[in-house]
């Protein structure tokens, strides 16, 4: 009788540790290519994420001029987001064998719980070097018009972008011969590229691809904001479900205002449309990149930034502007995370920018004198109050986006 107890353990325990195939029979665990990563039966929907009519249409007054949000995807013809394909992302993307000596990831730098950037001023590498700049949000990077990115826009494209922090010899040391080799080298690669592309072949042009489409698939549609916003047919009308602060916040950040200078400015001029994202050329005159100067400095010294990708003198003291999607929970801020609070950046806008010579109006009106916000202490705290109303905790939190080995 003891033989037979036994027996039955042992069985019990052998089948524990298999995984059943479609036909029901039971193979080792060992010989499950998937059994490291912890991914849903079905694919998670990352292709067709239901977008609120106010990003497929411009629901501003008409003064506004805003394109709407979704005619400014830059998602480009031949990489169209797929449900294998930003899985297969989403495994690259916390991968922390894709390093030299195996200890970081894309993740490591863009962490979930803090709006996808770093909590720290500067980001660590695989040796423990520290990053230039500051990590940056990755919320709706689908909806950046100019389609370049980086900090200083360096990167043409996203899927230029997602390749370089692993030639990076501070992020994450390696080749692309390198890289292609280590996804070679783990056994449950081959299936999500078959899922993804049609065949099994790995290529750093299908890893940029995949890795781009997870990214693209951070769309922000449940924050606060959104949640509020469903129960108004205008962004500038009183949402019912905010608080007279939020509220009060809310168009003090819409609307415009007359600054120390005389122009007239508003803070959606640079965070546009209900994506609150960097602005589009339709709007920004003669102006030929989307980045833009906020008076941080008088004069750039150490960083250039967008200069230092095109080489001309009208873009130095440029950085691109991220959404402000979950910007609550991305301390510290700037590209130099100089601010470590929302209450410094916003008195940076009230009283503190600096003459740069490439600040545009309404920073800076044509006799050159700069211009100041000059926000009340109660204006202050209800822009804050506002400004928290863009988390989106459901987002941040939702399975797809979370580390998915176990």
């Amino acid at each position: 009788m003891k033989n037979t107890i036994y027996l039955i353990l042992i069985i019990t325990v052998l089948l524990s540790s298999c995984n059943k195939t479609d036909d029901g029979e039971y193979i080792p665990i060992e010989e499950n290519p998937l059994a490291e990563l912890n991914l849903p039966d079905n694919y998670f929907n990352y292709a067709n994420i239901e977008l609120p009519s106010y990003y497929t249409a411009n629901e501003f007054p008409v003064q506004f001029q805003f394109q709407d949000i979704i005619e400014l995807d830059n998602t480009p013809s031949n990489n169209q987001i797929t449900d294998a394909g930003a899985t297969l992302g989403r495994v690259l993307f916390y991968d922390k064998k894709l390093s030299a000596n195996g200890t970081v990831s894309c993740a490591s730098c863009h962490r979930a719980e803090n709006g996808f950037s770093d909590p720290n001023v500067l980001s660590e590498g695989f040796e423990g070097g520290l990053t230039r700049r500051h990590s940056m949000g990755l919320a709706n990077a689908r909806f950046y018009a100019g389609g370049k990115f980086f900090w200083d826009e360096r990167a043409e494209t996203l899927e230029d972008q997602v390749l370089m922090p692993f030639q990076d010899e501070v992020e994450m040391g390696l080749t692309l011969s390198q890289l292609v080799q280590i996804v070679n080298d783990q056994a449950y690669y081959p299936t999500l590229f078959n899922d993804a592309f049609g065949d099994e072949s790995i290529t750093s042009d299908r890893i940029s691809k995949a890795l781009a489409q997870f990214v693209r698939s951070m769309v922000s549609v449940t924050s606060r904001y959104d949640q509020a916003r469903s129960e108004v047919s205008s962004p500038v009308a009183d949402f019912p479900s905010f608080t007279t602060q939020e509220n009060q916040g809310k168009s003090l950040f819409f609307l415009p205002r007359t600054l120390s200078n005389g122009e007239s400015g508003n803070c959606i001029g640079c965070h546009q449309t209900e994506a609150f994202i960097g602005p589009s050329l339709v709007n920004m005159g003669p102006l030929t990149t989307f980045a833009t100067t906020n008076g941080l400095d008088a004069t750039s010294t150490n960083d250039l930034g967008v200069n230092e990708a095109t080489g001309n003198p009208n873009d130095i003291g440029k950085f691109k502007i991220p959404s402000l999607k979950n910007i609550a929970i991305r301390p510290p801020f700037m590209h130099d995370g100089r601010f470590a609070t929302l209450e410094e950046v916003i008195d940076h806008y009230s009283s503190g920018v600096q003459n740069h010579s490439s600040l545009i109006t309404p920073l800076v009106n044509n006799n050159g004198e700069v211009g100041q916000f000059n926000f009340t202490q109660t204006e202050k705290e209800a822009l804050i109050a506002f400004l928290n109303t863009l988390t989106d905790e459901q987002m941040i939190n939702d399975e797809k986006y979370s580390d998915p080995f176990n």
